[in-house]
C-alpha cells in the first residue's frame, strides 16, 4: 500500500470516519471508463458507469475527496448561484431545459443516492433557505421562487415573520424556501460514494495523478508516472484543480475558470438551549448577498459558516474574527462564537456563473465551474456523464455542451480575482443603504 496523501485539515478530516488509501497505479491496464478526479464528479460518474456494467478505473493524485469535494460546506443547493432557469433555458434551448430539470432536482438526486447506497454522511435534507438580505431582495425572491415553480419544482415565498421563525432571527427579510435541500458531510459523501462505486466493480488508485491523456486510435491513452490506462471513454473530473495538481495537464481548460479561495469554519458544539431557537429545523442557508453568509449545523451541532477576505496577510485570523462577528450581529444570544476549525479550499469560477459542460472528443467528457453550487450539481452531472458514456443519446440528457474558451489574459484575472470581492461588499453596503 501507498501512505495516504497528508490530508488537508478541516472539521470533516477529524470527524470522518478514515477511508484505507488504495494502491497507486504501477502497471499498464485496459478499462471501459478511465476518470480522472475523484471528487464528486468523478465518483458519481464512477459510480454510475459501474452500475451500468462499465470496467471503471478512476485515477486520483492525492486522496479520495483532497480537493473541493472533501472541504467544502457541505450545503445541498438545487440551483445555481445567479443563472436562473429562464436564463439557462434562453441560452441552451432545448438542453437548457433539460438543463434546468436536472438542477432542480439534483438535490433530491443526491439524498436518493445515499439512501440507495447506504452511505454514511451525516445527510440531512431539511431544506435550504435563501433569506434576502435587504427589503430589495425580496423581489429576487420573488422571481426565483415563481420561476422555480413554473418548472414545477417546490419553492416557498416566506415573508418577513415566516423567516424569523424558521432562522430564529429577524435579521433577514423573508426569501425563498427549497424543501429538497439541506446538507451533508462532503468527505463523508465522498469517501462514500468511492466504497459505493467500489462495491458495483470499479477500481481507484490514490496517489496517482495523471501525466498526459491523448487519442491513440480509437483509445484514450492516459498516462502516470508508474502506469497507464487504456480506454474507451475519458471523463476529466478536477474542476477547480485542473492545473494545481498536475500543472499542464489541460491548460486550455484550465484557463476557462477562474480558481477562487473559499473558507469554511466550525463553531463549538451550540447548547441545547440555544440550538432550540437558533435555526431549529436546521435547514442550510446562505444568503442573497454578493459576500454572501452561509452556515448550517453539523451532526454534532456545531455551526458550520465561513467566509471570504482580501489578501493573504493574517488570512486565518481575518476571516475567523469576520465570520464570527457576523454570526454574533444575525444572532445576538450566540454571543461571538469560537471557531475551532478554520480551512479552505478552491471554488472554479466561470465570468457569467454559469457552469461549462464540454465534449472534449470521442466519447471523452468534462464539466468545470461550480461557482460555489458543486455538491449536487456534480453528482447529477456525474449520472448524466455515466448515461452518455453507456449511448444514451444526447437529446435525452441534460448536457448542454459548449467548446472551451478560455478567459482572456487569464493569468491576469487570477491575480486580480480577490479585488471581485471588495466589488461584492461595496455592492451589497449600496443596496442596503438605498433601502
Amino acid at each position: 500500500m501507498t501512505a495516504p496523501a497528508a490530508f488537508p485539515p478541516s472539521i470533516w478530516a477529524v470527524e470522518t470516519a478514515p477511508r484505507q488509501p488504495t494502491d497507486m497505479l504501477r502497471e499498464e491496464i485496459e478499462a471501459d471508463l478511465v476518470v480522472v478526479g475523484a471528487g464528486f464528479s468523478g465518483l458519481s460518474t464512477a459510480l454510475h458507469a459501474a452500475r451500468r456494467g462499465k470496467k471503471t478505473v478512476v485515477l486520483e493524485a492525492e486522496a479520495v475527496g483532497w480537493g473541493a469535494s472533501g472541504r467544502n460546506n457541505g450545503q445541498v443547493i438545487p440551483t445555481l448561484t445567479a443563472a436562473e432557469p429562464d436564463q439557462i433555458v434562453a441560452r441552451y434551448g432545448e438542453a437548457g431545459e433539460r438543463f434546468v430539470h436536472l438542477i432542480g432536482n439534483s438535490a433530491s438526486v443526491l439524498f436518493d443516492l445515499v439512501r440507495t447506497e447506504g452511505i454514511e454522511a451525516e445527510a440531512e435534507q431539511t431544506g435550504w433557505f435563501q433569506p434576502a438580505h435587504s427589503p430589495g431582495r425580496i423581489r429576487l425572491s420573488e422571481q426565483r421562487v415563481e420561476a422555480w415553480q413554473r418548472f414545477g419544482f417546490p419553492a416557498d415565498l416566506l415573508d418577513r415573520d415566516a423567516a424569523t421563525r424558521l432562522l430564529g432571527t429577524d435579521f433577514w427579510y423573508g426569501g425563498m424556501l427549497n424543501p429538497t435541500g439541506g446538507h451533508v458531510n462532503p468527505l463523508a459523501l465522498a469517501r462514500g460514494m468511492a466504497a459505493a462505486a467500489e462495491r458495483h466493480g470499479a477500481t481507484i488508485h490514490e496517489a496517482t495523478p495523471v501525466i498526459t491523456w491523448q487519442r491513440t486510435g480509437d483509445r484514450w491513452q492516459v498516462t502516470t508516472p508508474h502506469g497507464s490506462v487504456s480506454a474507451s471513454a475519458l471523463v476529466l473530473a478536477t474542476n477547480a484543480y485542473t492545473d494545481d495538481r498536475a500543472p499542464g495537464l489541460a491548460p486550455r481548460l484550465a484557463r476557462t475558470i477562474v480558481p477562487v479561495l473559499s473558507w469554511q469554519m466550525a463553531t463549538e458544539p451550540v447548547g441545547d438551549n440555544l440550538r432550540s431557537a437558533i435555526l431549529p429545523g436546521r435547514q442550510a442557508v446562505s444568503d442573497t448577498r454578493g459576500d454572501l453568509r452561509f452556515f448550517r449545523y453539523d451532526a454534532r451541532n456545531r455551526l458550520i459558516t465561513g467566509g471570504a477576505v482580501i489578501g493573504s496577510w493574517r488570512a486565518t485570523e481575518r476571516v475567523r474574527q469576520t465570520a464570527a462577528a457576523r454570526m454574533a450581529e444575525a444572532y445576538p444570544d450566540l454571543g461571538t462564537p469560537t471557531m475551532t476549525h478554520v480551512w479552505n479550499g478552491l471554488i472554479g469560477m466561470t465570468w457569467d456563473r454559469f457552469p461549462r459542460i464540454h465534449r472534449l472528443g470521442p466519447d471523452a467528457w468534462t464539466w468545470i465551474g461550480c461557482n460555489g453550487r458543486g455538491v449536487a450539481l456534480s453528482v447529477s452531472l456525474g449520472r448524466e456523464l455515466a448515461a452518455a458514456i453507456d449511448g444514451v443519446p444526447l437529446n435525452d440528457l441534460a448536457l448542454p455542451l459548449s467548446d472551451p474558451s478560455p478567459l482572456p489574459m487569464h493569468a491576469i484575472a487570477r491575480r486580480i480575482a480577490p479585488a471581485y470581492l471588495a466589488w461584492l461588499k461595496r455592492k451589497d453596503r449600496i443596496e442596503m443603504q438605498a433601502d
